[in-house]
Order: C-alpha cells, then structure tokens, then sequence
C-alpha cells in the first residue's frame, strides 16, 4: 500500500464538510458528491439535512480497497454537533461503530479504537475517526466563529485561515468559492474550499478530490489555487530552515560509518566545500581551513545520507520529515507525473526542503483495479509509449503495476531495457515472481509478491487475497523447501534486488484497534494530537482465534529477507509508508529484528541503494569528492540500530539542517 494511500487514511477523517447551517436545518436537502482518482469516477458522498439533522453516505473504491460508511449527526443551533453514528466498514474493511453525544456538561464518545468522556466540552468540536466528509465544513465554521481557533476532541486543537477566494464556472454558472486552510490535524494544513453563501464544499489534489456532482470540470483550478497556496509555504519554510554555510564546513571528532566496509572509523574530520566532501582523515590530520564552520561531533556518528527506495511523493511536509530523519535520495515508484517532474526539479535545486528524488514511472493495465496514478497501457504500442515517454523526462526506472496484461510484461522489460532502465514492480495478476524475474525484472517490490510465489491459491495479485493469504497461510511456508530454494537461486543468478517494505505491512498484520501500531511506538509521543491518534487505528481485521496467524504471517515475511540476505540477494530499504522518515527508521530495525547485521543494515541503506541506482560514483558513502549528503546522529546505530533515530544533524548538498527546527515547523516534538 502506497504512502499516499496511508496519508489518505490517515487523513480521510478529517477532511469534508461537516454540519448543516441554520438554512438547512430547516428544511430537507440532499447533496450529492462525486468521488474522483485522478479524475476517474471512483465513488461518492450523499447527505440529507434538515431540522438540526444530517444523514450521510461514503463509498469508493480503490482497487477492491475502501469504505462504506453511513453517518447520522445532530447539531444544536451554532451547527456543533451533540450526536454523531457512523455505521459500516473502513477502507481495509474493517468494521465501522462509533458514536458521540454532548451536553453542557459532559462529552462521550467510543469507536473501535477509543472510548472517552470529559466534562464541559464547551464549544469543542468532535473529530470523529471513521471518516466522515461531513465535518470540516462545520469545524472551519465553528473556528471562525470563535475568532479562528477552536478546541478539538478527543483532544488538541485547531486554527482556521482564509487563504484566498475565487470565481469558478460549474454547471453554467459562476460560483464564487474561499480556501480555508485548518492547521492541527496534521502535520500539513488540510485545504478545504467553501462556497461562499452555499452549503456546498470541495475537497481536492492531483490524485483525490471529493466534489459535488457537476463541479468536475473545477477541479483543475482549484488544484492550482491550492498548490500555489502550499508553494508559497514551503518556500518559505526552505528560507527558515535550510542553512548555507558562508564558508567551508567542518565536522569533527565524529565516528565515520565507512560504508564501503561497514564498518566504522573514530575520530575522523570530513571537511566539506560547497556541496563536495573536500578532505576525509583522522582528526589532527586534516587541516581545518580559514573561515570554516566546525562542528564538534564527539559521542556521535557520522553517516551517508540514507535511501528511501519506495516513497510515493517526496515534497511538502514528506520531504521535510524524510530530509529531518537523514533521509537525502528517495525514490518514487509512481505519482502524478506532472506533480513528481515537479517535485524533482524543486527538490534538486534545494528550492524545497527534502531529499535528492529519483523517479520510477509507474504503468499499469486498465480495469477495475487500475491504480489511481501513473500510466495505463493495454496494448504494445501503449504500453512502447509509456516507456518512452518516461525515459524522455528523465526517469530511471519503470514499475509494472497489478493489472498490467501478463502477455505486455515482456514488451516493457524490452522497452525499457533498450533506454537503460532498470524494470520493477508488482507481480501482475496471473503471473507469479518467478515469472516476472525470468522475463527481466530487476527488483520486485513488496515481501508479500515473494511469498504468493509459493501460494498457487492466490492467481490474482490484484485482490485483498494478496494482503489476507499471507495473513492466514504465510506461518505454513516451509522456506527450506526446495521450491523456495529455486527461487531464491534464480533471483540471485538473475542479479535481481528486493524491495520489501517491511514497515507497510507490520501494522496491517500486528496493530490491533485501540493497540498502538508497533510501527509507530518509538515516536507516537511525539506526534500531534490527531495524528498519534491514528497510530490505534488497527490493521486486517482479525477473524476471531486467528490473531497469532495474522502475527506469524508478518513474521514469515521477515523470515524471506533474510532468506535472501543469506543468499546474498541485494535488499534496498524502501517503506511505502507513512509518516514519512520516521517510517525507514522502522525499516532498518525490521531488517536487524529478521537477523540482518545493523552494519549491513546501514550499508543496504546507504552505498547499496546508490550502486542498486547506479549513483555511487557521487553518493552512498563519506569520501573525497563525493556530494556532500551526510547525517549525524547521536550514539552508534552500528551497536544499536535504533540510534539511527536521533539525528543531531542532517547535510545535503552541502546544506546543513537542524532535525529539531524542522520538526518544530511541523508540530513534532524534538
């Protein structure tokens, strides 16, 4: 599951368009919305309002993923909710139950994950956790009308900003329509457009928008508005937070993680001169040049910037919390195609804060499970021109996605081969990972795709079956058989590498609702209110008496990389995940808790990633003449991976960045 797809969880709750005005408590209305991918027709949102009532609706689907829920809300006469019923199931299907009721005297609310009360909630305003797209509307109202600011529950609280108004044509006619900007639900403000006079809203971006039905065409425009809105900050942000050495820089005392042995060296200076490492040595015998700025790094180590293989947008607030956990190089394995050229030029040019970007073009088949970005090919010449394309904009690296056609598989390995690119992907509906390798692959995404190889019950790789066999079959797997014995020698003797993403699978299979994801234990204390609280979200439902099989069935795919570690297949650390950063942390421990050497660990994610890329000439490791692409961190992650966690420092192309400062620009405790 992407990134994007785990934001858009995470955050799906807090988006929409909440309680009725007075105008419409009066009288019945119905509103109908449309649900949109990338501009395809995916689902939708209906609501009925009348006499201090709301009854909604929610449903799309996302590749046999999503929710269906249904909402009831009463509101009292400022429209602040005192109910709230949502019925259903969520977008792992899941099931869905939670109610809320408010008096002047007390609040009470439980769900799956939750179960409060508090006394005199005053004008707080519930935020409920199964998505309701009901209720922004409404919490940007009630900010306003309390002067911009308004008290959340379960806790925290929330601030409103008028960002700017615009006239749209819909439907023939001209509606005029305002973007509000609410700060505290997250680490981003969460946009949300108005109309203005009107009960109607929007919320949208590149890939999902929810509108009514009608507005369609408006989409466009109001991305625009909202991206040069968001522009704006980050610019801004890059101006605060980035910090440009007037001279040379100079690290020193620092242990020096030596990527090209593993292993690490004390007392080691690096000077570094504009964006190039100039002089590696023992301290005292490298000169410290006139002017520099010297950083004292004892009690601390000294690594290369960190990979992150297997992100899905790395700008914006995701680029700050890779760039702030040491993260320098990502690697997008499917976007927007504009917005990820985009990002890549602003990203490269140090415009924006985040790592280096690396792009991989995503292409999949149509049909029901299309994925909602990248490029769609069903027959040869397509899928030529999809290859072509992506090689002519400067991708290195095309990604298969699940519903390609098996027979196209071969005409996009030999497209891309004749560019230069590197081929990766899903494992295509029908096919299996050796079939894939065979035809040239160099890398399969996700561990689950390598253990339905040894599942001949589950053909289509589209299906919620490639998450739930792995939960209820994965422990059976005997991965000293010799069926599994052959395959790791092909993907060896094929020079294929592994892309498991790990951490976007152990809460699917190990969080519990009302539990906090394993995942996310080392920093949910950190985190803003309402994004720690979706760290107890849960994962797969968990059918009664199968809660150690779904346990052992994330363990069997720990178990497959270190069966290919073993057998000296490379594994790059991508996580597919979210919150960004935070999240390769947990990836690197994963690989150490399966038996991967913390050494080893370091090195896959550093020099590996760059030689796997064909970027080692430049970065992966601390040597002369290579870009400067550093962090440090306090303790030694070589004894004890976790340290890799406390980072002190963060350079990247030669711009040195306080981990605390960025951190503090997005609500995270240092």
């Amino acid at each position: 599951m992407s990134s994007t797809l785990r934001r858009t969880i995470a955050t799906l709750a807090l988006l929409g368009l909440g309680p009725a005005s007075a105008r419409a408590q009066t009288r019945a209305d119905t509103a109908r919305y449309v649900v949109l991918f990338s501009g395809r027709p995916a689902g939708g949102y209906r609501e009925v309002t009348g006499a201090g009532e709301r009854r909604a609706t929610f449903e799309y689907n996302d590749r046999g993923r999503g929710p269906h829920v249904a909402f009831t809300t009463r509101l009292d006469a400022r429209g602040i909710p005192t109910s709230f019923t949502a019925v259903g199931h969520a977008y792992l299907k899941d099931s869905v139950d939670e109610t809320f009721t408010a008096t002047a005297d007390s609040a009470r609310w439980h769900n799956t994950t939750e179960r409060g009360a508090l006394a005199r909630p005053g004008r707080a305003v519930y935020v409920s956790a199964s998505g309701d797209p009901g209720e922004l509307r409404g919490l940007v109202r009630a900010a306003l009308a309390a002067g911009g600011r308004v008290a959340l529950l379960p806790n925290g609280s929330a601030t409103v900003e008028r960002v700017g108004a615009r006239a749209v044509r819909v439907g023939g006619k001209e509606v005029r329509v305002a973007q509000y900007d609410v700060n505290g639900l997250g680490f981003d403000p969460v946009p949300v457009w108005l109309e203005e006079g009107g009960e109607r809203f929007a919320t949208v971006s590149e890939w999902f928008s929810l509108v009514p039905e009608g507005w369609e065409p408006a989409i466009p425009e109001l991305v625009r508005a909202q991206t040069a809105a968001s522009d704006a900050r980050a610019l801004r942000l890059a101006r605060e937070l980035s910090h440009r050495p007037a001279g040379p820089l100079v690290i020193r005392g620092a242990s020096l993680f030596v990527a090209e042995s593993a292993s690490v060296r004390p007392h080691t200076t690096v000077v570094v001169t504009g964006n190039r490492i100039t002089a590696v040595g023992p301290d005292g015998s490298v000169a410290v040049p006139a002017g520099a700025q010297v950083i004292d790094a004892a009690g601390q180590t000294l690594l290369p910037g960190l990979w992150d293989m297997h992100v899905h947008g790395a700008d914006g607030t995701s680029g700050m919390l890779d760039l702030a956990a040491g993260v320098t190089t990502a690697r997008d394995m499917g976007d927007d195609t504009v917005q990820t050229l985009v990002a890549r030029r602003r990203l490269n040019a140090d415009s924006i804060v985040g790592p280096r970007y690396i792009l991989a073009g995503l292409i999949d088949g149509s049909g029901p499970f299309q994925v909602p970005t990248g490029v769609l090919a069903d027959d040869s010449a397509a899928a030529r021109r999809a290859v072509d394309w992506y090689a002519a904009h400067g991708y290195e690296q095309i990604k298969v996605y699940s519903s390609m056609k098996p027979e196209l598989v071969p005409v996009i390995v030999a497209a891309a081969k004749a560019h230069g690119l590197r081929v990766s992907g899903h494992v295509p509906a029908y096919m299996t990972a050796a079939q894939v390798v065979s035809l040239g692959f160099d890398e399969v995404q996700h561990a689950n795709m390598l253990l339905l190889n040894f599942m001949d019950s589950v053909r289509d790789t589209r299906s919620m079956a490639r998450f739930t066999a792995i939960a209820e079959h994965g422990a059976e797997l005997d991965l000293a058989a010799a069926r599994v014995r052959e395959f790791v020698a092909l993907v060896k003797s094929r020079g294929v590498d592994l892309d498991p993403t790990l951490v976007a699978f152990e809460g699917m299979y190990t969080a519990r609702p009302g539990e906090l994801d394993p995942s996310q234990r080392a920093i949910a204390d950190r985190m803003p209110p309402q994004v720690r609280r979706g760290f107890f979200a849960g994962g797969l439902p968990v059918p009664p008496g199968r809660d150690a099989r779904y346990r052992a069935g994330f363990d069997a795919m720990k178990r497959i990389v270190k069966v290919m570690y073993d057998a000296g297949v490379p594994i790059v650390a991508g996580t597919d995940s979210y919150p960004s950063g935070f999240v390769l942390h947990r990836e690197l421990e994963l690989y150490v808790e399966a038996g991967v050497p913390a050494p080893a660990v370091l090195q896959l994610a550093t020099l590996g990633a760059a030689r796997v890329m064909r970027h080692d000439d430049d970065r992966g490791s601390v040597a002369v003449g290579k870009l400067a692409d550093l962090v440090l961190v306090r303790g030694d992650p070589t004894r004890d991976i976790a340290d890799v966690r406390r980072t002190a420092l963060v350079v990247k192309n030669g711009i040195v960045f306080r981990p605390a400062e960025i951190y503090a620009a997005l609500g995270i405790r240092p």
